[in-house]
């Protein structure tokens, strides 16, 4: 439960990070004549109502194993993953066209002083963007590395923002506009940032063996359990912040059954003992020569 815990906070982290940001984006970029801080607290608003489904999706994840479910809930964190890339698509498509519209509409200069705002939101995304990713790795979850990725594209969308602001500030009448372009290539990076979480969020729902790190451990700690001598097979999927396993172990083909069994258990025991990231651990005994 450690994790989950760790994961809500730090989804209430980005949630009033992104609202306090989209705010600020907003009237910063009203005040300030620049459609790319505008589209920017677009960007943000999309990554508040993310966020929350991110949060949803962790507290359903957390139910137990039921009839229905005897391998959790868990599965529900790539399915929330998609909505959370639907709404970076989105927002990407509402940027990328307005932009285009603006672009074809004379625009004023925007102000000097939103480059220090959009300095401050870049210290201030790419700071979220490393605490998030952090937290996703050490809870293995895969929305929680998707909202970690909302924080990158909205930093992304604003480094955007200062040069197309800077542009404009620095060769005056003529470049009203660069800060509407630099919106529309920050859009781009959007929809490619999107590709890149939708990507493992689908092999995790396609029970894809992604987890070869994962597998050596398992294969390492397995023969230092007495009486297990190697092991065959060896098949890994996600579920949540849980891996499930299935392992083939090998052991002395002349034992009893019944101790067979015995080390199959002190096997699964071992395994989730030393690696606790692992959820149900299914044993099957191979013996180590056929008659």
């Amino acid at each position: 439960m450690r994790n989950e815990k760790t994961a809500i906070r730090t989804v209430y982290f980005s949630i009033i990070g992104n609202i306090c940001l989209a705010i600020i984006k907003g009237l910063a970029g009203f005040f300030g004549n620049s459609y790319a801080l505008i589209a920017d607290a677009i960007e943000s608003t999309t990554d508040v109502f993310a966020s929350f489904l991110v949060l949803l999706g962790f507290k359903y994840a957390k139910r137990p194993a039921d009839e229905n479910h005897p391998y959790g809930h868990g599965k529900i964190e790539p399915l929330i993953t998609f909505a959370v890339v639907a709404f970076l698509v989105i927002s990407a498509t509402v940027i990328a066209y307005t932009s285009i519209q603006n672009i074809q509409t004379p625009q004023e200069t925007p102000k000097g002083w939103t480059l220090i705002v959009l300095g401050l939101i870049i210290i201030w995304k790419e700071t979220s963007f490393q605490i998030v990713i952090r937290k996703s790795k050490q809870t293995n979850s895969s929305s929680l590395k998707a909202d970690a990725w909302h924080h990158r594209s909205d930093a992304i969308t604003s480094v955007m923002a200062f040069i197309g602001i800077s542009i404009a500030l620095l060769f005056g009448e003529g470049y009203e506009n660069a800060d509407d372009w630099a919106a529309l290539f920050a859009s781009a990076f959007i929809l490619y940032n999107s590709y890149m979480i939708f990507r493992p969020a689908l092999g995790e729902i396609m029970d894809e063996q992604l987890y070869g790190d994962l597998i050596s451990e398992i294969r390492k700690r397995s023969i230092e359990v007495p009486g297990v001598l190697g092991t065959e097979k060896c098949m890994v999927r996600k579920s949540g912040m849980k891996f499930h396993v299935d392992l083939h172990a090998i052991v002395d083909g002349e034992i009893p059954v019944k101790v067979g069994h015995q080390i199959s258990h002190e096997l699964k025991d071992y395994l989730q003992e030393q690696i606790p990231n692992l959820a149900e651990v299914l044993i099957h005994i191979e013996p180590n020569h056929y008659d």
